[in-house]
């Protein structure tokens, strides 16, 4: 529901750039509002407070996370998405929820008997209850309005210094639509709900590419560019990837992590804004990015997947540290 209700900014968005036929930016606000979500919101809310990983998320959301970013190039091999492609992420986006619908009933009595999540109090009162409800169509309204007001500024001031529509897609618009993702993860972090943050960005990433992009498909054929194609949805699916043995390693995302997260981005966001300006820095910082970044990248991931190896028990229940300090 948090995951729906907040990416309603970047549907409203990308109809809007589908109905005008502007594909480059209904494309890159989905591709470009991923990677911010994964490394801008989740690097954030983990720098505030380490962030709680339910096993749930692992088993079964974040992979299915990690196949829809997999499907946008499959699907746009062709340098398309049409209405075939749209019918075919709509009808995923149907069957995920009715199958975490159906998750979700089976795993009630756990629930109740407190063997996962505690089971929320519901309000008993029927006009409490409407009230909340009202709330929050009011803040979710609220938001959209002013998501709308920031990226229309945005975006008029990035067409005046002459940057594309992909690149305004991917960074101005993708990180305007992205607020009330930022607002949700962060306060509920602050206030003590880690797995709403999470399960936010998971939930944002999985309607993002099922319904947002399969809804545009299905009003106009997106041109999917050949730098989207070999760069910034191969980062998409990078940073999607990135997330499972860094979320495998404690059930737990650390702070530090939450500041590698944030530094990707900076870096990811500064390559955008030099590759769109044609700077003269731009090949230099190219080749930085290939020789640095990308080799930190898979030591942090190594590191992580060292971490969960040594938290698994072992046959007798212990974990590695644990026979450690045994011996």
């Amino acid at each position: 529901m948090v995951a729906f209700g907040t990416s309603t900014p970047e549907l409203a968005v990308n109809l809007r750039a589908a109905w005008r036929e502007q594909p480059d930016l209904a494309l890159g606000n989905v591709v470009g509002s991923n990677i911010f979500n994964v490394l801008a919101i989740l690097g954030l809310s983990a720098v505030a407070a380490p962030l709680t990983i339910v096993s749930q998320v692992i088993r079964r959301d974040l992979p299915v996370m990690i196949a829809t970013a997999l499907a946008v190039p499959v699907l746009g091999r062709d340098g398309r998405i049409d209405r075939g492609d749209g019918v075919i992420l709509v009808a995923g986006l149907v069957v995920y929820v009715a199958a975490s619908v159906l998750m979700a009933r089976r795993d009630a009595p756990a629930r109740a008997s407190g063997e996962l999540i505690s089971r929320p109090q519901w309000p008993e009162s029927g006009r409490l209850l409407g009230r909340q409800l009202l709330l929050i169509v009011a803040g979710l309204a609220m938001l959209v309005v002013g998501t709308g007001w920031v990226v229309n500024g945005a975006a008029a001031i990035a067409r005046a210094l002459g940057v594309g529509e992909l690149i305004i897609g991917l960074t101005i618009v993708a990180a305007g639509t992205g607020l009330p993702e930022l607002v949700t993860s962060v306060v509920s972090t602050i206030r003590g709900y880690r797995e709403i943050a999470v399960g936010n960005v998971v939930g944002s990433n999985i309607f993002n590419v099922l319904a947002i992009l399969g809804a545009s498909g299905l009003i106009c054929t997106l041109e999917v560019a050949e730098a989207a194609l070999w760069f910034d949805i191969p980062v998409m699916i990078g940073v999607s990837l990135l997330c499972l043995p860094l979320f495998m390693s404690g059930g737990v995302l650390s702070r530090w992590e939450g500041l590698l997260f944030l530094g990707y981005y900076v870096a990811y966001a500064v390559y955008l804004v030099l590759d769109g300006l044609d700077h003269a820095a731009f090949p230099a910082y190219r080749i930085a990015m290939l020789l640095f970044v990308v080799p930190a990248t898979l030591l942090a991931a190594a590191v992580a997947f060292g971490q969960w190896l040594r938290s698994r028990p072992n046959p007798g229940g212990r974990t590695q540290e644990t026979r450690a300090a045994a011996r």
